[in-house]
């Protein structure tokens, strides 16, 4: 009974382990201290095909967004907390949706959207083989860069 409990304890922290490992964070610092931070699930071209004009969870997860500052995005405000982000790809244009519902394994609800923005998107020349994500940090702005296939796309967030 005490090794099956044992085997039973390392399975879990295997598990929990793996789940963890294939979780990714990009930050930002703001000038002050505070801070803005998205986790994300790993992505593949390869495994991962979103499709245009339906909004996306990467790794089968939405993005997570937490913020220690009150933020403009999108012309509406985000106060401080924690909410899901969802790209939504498009040939020319993504669009990325912040919503209000963290409820995990609930689905995606358009009317819990709390801002949406068109993101600046290019084509690159070297198509990124996973999802790469980075903040790049100017004053108050935390710009958001998400990589994906030949897609780059950009977005603003200002702190308030």
């Amino acid at each position: 009974m005490f090794r099956a409990r044992i085997v039973v304890i390392i399975l879990s922290l295997l598990t929990y382990a793996a789940i963890c490992s294939a979780q990714s964070t990009a930050s930002c610092y703001l000038d002050d201290g505070r801070q803005v931070q998205l986790r994300y699930n790993a992505a593949s071209t390869k495994t991962d095909k979103p499709v245009n004009g339906k909004p996306w969870a990467p790794g089968g997860s939405p993005m997570t967004l937490f913020t220690e500052a009150q933020l403009s995005f999108g012309g509406s405000t985000i106060p401080i907390g924690a909410f899901t982000v969802y790209p939504i790809p498009a040939k020319d244009k993504w669009t990325l949706v912040v919503n209000k519902n963290v409820t995990a394994g609930a689905p995606y609800d358009e009317k819990q959207d709390l801002a949406r923005a068109t993101m600046e998107t290019d084509q690159v020349p070297q198509a990124a083989d996973t999802l790469e994500i980075a903040f790049a940090h100017v004053g108050p702005r935390c710009t958001l860069r998400i990589y994906f296939g030949k897609a780059a796309s950009f977005a603003d967030f200002i702190a308030k």
